[in-house]
């Protein structure tokens, strides 16, 4: 087998059978095995895979698990020497799969690769980027951001100077359609269940760019040589999916803004704490947190101005009903 595609799903029943139906009845030179863990949706998903679908494996969970934990569960049934970890919300271009498999052989250091990712309207989505940092922090989706919007932290971050049009290697590639390698898997494990939803992806690429693929004594028999370059992580442009953003998350965005902080300050002490000067260790958790704190506020205000908008419409409109009855 060559590619095992594993998609996790929650609650997203049309759009399920739109990406299944761009990936099975599509024209492909390689074996492609599909495996999708559903979460345990409420919409009727698992029973229009099982209609529709038949040759589909379906892993129905009574409980929502996560992202990473969800996509983990697939791997002891997914035979392919690469998986593509996608999203339910995702549309597959005819023969992206081939070459992505393609890509990948032909370059063995590359341990993940992620394609093109398009907005439905056929707009760039900003899906390579660098590692965040700390003006990433204060500059990304931020108020200061929106003040100083051609800032160089958040360039840097989406690599807006790159013209996403060949193929480059990257530091991470998003996670609603990244392809890694089975024997990198085999490695250093998939996503981290740690994070429920948000940065797994990040922190995946960052585990197999630093991970040596080994020796070249090993590779090739040779001795006393130096070890060879870490694994690669890679954007390959020639392949493209189509992604609907967030139709998952837009169903929760209070819980889903919590843990996306939470993912946030989880990644931040795994990798970055211990080279964080002292003085600044307890000032970032803070800074995590109070961004979290005011984007939930702005969420429950925005739905507190619906409901009285809405409220007021229907007042205006009985109001208006009672005086033509008059």
């Amino acid at each position: 087998m060559d590619l095992s595609v594993v998609i996790l799903n929650w609650n997203t029943r049309d759009l399920l059978r739109q990406c299944l139906t761009s990936i099975l009845c599509s024209k492909s030179e390689i074996q492609v095995q599909v495996i999708v863990v559903d979460n345990a949706s409420e919409d009727d998903s698992r029973e229009m895979v099982r209609e529709l679908f038949p040759q589909v494996t379906l892993i129905a969970n009574p409980a929502n698990i996560g992202f990473g934990a969800g996509n983990n569960q697939a791997l002891p049934d997914a035979t392919g020497r690469y998986v593509l970890f996608l999203n339910s919300d995702t549309v597959v271009t005819d023969g992206s799969l081939d070459l992505l498999v393609g890509y990948a052989d032909s370059n063995p250091d590359i341990g993940i690769v992620g394609p093109k990712l398009l907005n439905d309207d056929g707009s760039l989505q900003y899906s390579c980027r660098s590692y965040p940092n700390l003006g990433t922090g204060f500059f990304r989706n931020t108020p200061l951001g929106r003040l100083f919007p051609r800032n160089h932290f958040t360039n840097d971050y989406l690599l807006t100077d790159y013209d996403h049009a060949t193929p480059r290697d990257v530091d991470w590639v998003s996670g609603a359609a990244l392809m890694m390698r089975r024997s990198l898997i085999d490695k250093i494990g998939a996503f981290d269940t740690e994070y429920f939803m948000f940065c797994e992806d990040v922190d995946l690429c960052w585990r197999a760019n630093h991970t040596e693929r080994g020796t070249r004594n090993e590779e090739r028999g040779a001795r006393n040589e130096e070890p060879v370059q870490k694994w690669r992580v890679s954007y390959f442009p020639d392949a493209i999916v189509y992604h609907l953003i967030g139709k998952s998350t837009d169903l929760a965005p209070t819980r889903m803004t919590y843990e996306f902080h939470r993912s946030q300050h989880l990644f931040y002490k795994k990798h970055y704490a211990a080279s964080t000067p002292l003085l600044l260790r307890p000032i970032i958790p803070v800074g995590i947190w109070l961004r979290a704190v005011g984007k939930m506020a702005r969420y429950r205000l925005r739905r507190l101005q619906r409901i009285v908008s809405g409220t007021d419409r229907k007042r205006s409109s009985n109001s208006s009903r009672g005086k033509k009855k008059s």
